[in-house]
């Protein structure tokens, strides 16, 4: 038989742990005050960063790139502290500096971007920041194409941008062009995310437009050679150490049709001038050959034109209610003796090459 005493106890506890419970729904879960509670180091971490390279990004620079690496720790721009060190030094004459600085408002203006301050990500410090196009820079590549009637190459050598991006511009400057006429017009179409542009804009590093030549930056290099696929696999050509073994050998061996190396890069007229210049001519000569070479290029290019409207004015069109009837004349006589001629009709179609054909001799016969 359990003492009484014992069960009069488990009752008083349990009436103790109901009144319990019942108060404790009452009151809040915790009574510790919040002021009290543990902050673990990186919560404090954070917002020590939040008060110092935070309010950077909070409130970015005007005119400059924003990245992480330009900042110290105490969330100041590098370059600006390296600038009034250097102010310093100067002022008190070390390194015989002068005392006195060129731009009485070079204090006041942000330094230009370097390389170390355009690292997007400090763990990757050979990742930089490419520079793009500004906005005035990409209206004058379209206007100088589309209403100066300008080529892409001359557009590309004189504004030092490659040739693939001067069409790349055009491209989207006609998109945008058309987006506008269209708002113009009140009709319903896409509105223009110029708030949107504006901010990424102001965050990447720009190549601006300058009108002057010589102050022109250079946005990217114009001239690389362009990999082909027949350059692809690796060939050991052997030749005698007396030949003169020049770029159209090369590009012979390689492929019967490929072009030299000189002939396939976007500006071959900047390697003829160039070799110009090494050849010991003035510069009023290398501009002289390169305007000739201009003039003839234009001929050719009229004469091209002038042979594709008379081949296109020759076809007799039919128009249907729904097809175009194309009607050229031909010539007999026009395929050869051989009938393989390429100007004959049908020299596509029926005629088996003989590569496959028995007593045909497929390898050389000849070392030239």
């Amino acid at each position: 038989m359990t003492p009484p005493l014992r069960c009069h106890s488990v009752i008083c506890s349990l009436s103790y742990t109901g009144q319990f419970f019942r108060t404790a729904q009452s009151r809040s879960f915790s009574i510790t005050s919040q002021r009290d509670q543990r902050v673990t180091r990186a919560r404090r971490a954070l917002f020590r960063w939040l008060q110092t390279n935070g309010v950077n990004f909070l409130q970015p620079l005007e005119g400059s790139t924003n990245y992480l690496s330009a900042y110290n720790a105490q969330g100041q721009l590098r370059r600006v502290v390296e600038r009034e060190e250097e102010a310093k030094k100067a002022k008190t004459g070390e390194k015989g500096q002068k005392s006195v600085e060129r731009d009485p408002n070079a204090r006041d203006k942000i330094p230009h971007e370097r390389p170390a301050d355009l690292r997007v990500f400090p763990q990757n410090p050979t990742f930089l920041s490419q520079p793009v196009l500004s906005e005035e820079f990409r209206e004058v590549i379209w206007k100088r194409i589309m209403e100066e009637g300008e080529s892409v190459r001359d557009v590309s050598a004189a504004l030092k941008v490659e040739m693939g991006r001067v069409g790349a511009v055009v491209r989207l400057k006609e998109i945008e062009k058309e987006w506008q006429r269209i708002l113009m017009f009140n009709i319903k179409g896409k509105p223009l995310a110029r708030p949107y542009a504006q901010a990424v804009m102001s965050m990447l590093p720009k190549t601006a437009y300058d009108a002057d030549p010589r102050k022109l930056k250079t946005h990217e290099s114009i001239n690389d050679l362009p990999v082909h696929a027949a350059t692809g696999p690796q060939i050991f050509y052997p030749t005698s150490e007396s030949r003169h073994f020049t770029r159209v050998d090369a590009a012979k061996v390689f492929d019967d049709t490929l072009l030299p190396a000189d002939d396939r890069v976007p500006h071959p007229e900047l390697s003829l001038m160039h070799k110009d210049f090494r050849a010991g001519k003035s510069r009023q000569e290398i501009n002289e050959k390169q305007r000739e070479r201009d003039e003839k290029a234009a001929k050719d290019k009229a004469r091209i034109a002038a042979r594709r409207a008379k081949k296109l004015a020759a076809v007799k069109k039919v128009q249907s209610p729904r097809w175009e009837f194309r009607f050229t004349d031909v010539n007999v006589d026009d395929i050869g003796k051989d009938g393989r001629g390429a100007k004959g009709v049908g020299w596509r179609y029926g005629v088996p090459l003989m590569d496959r054909s028995r007593a045909q001799v497929k390898i050389p016969t000849r070392v030239e």
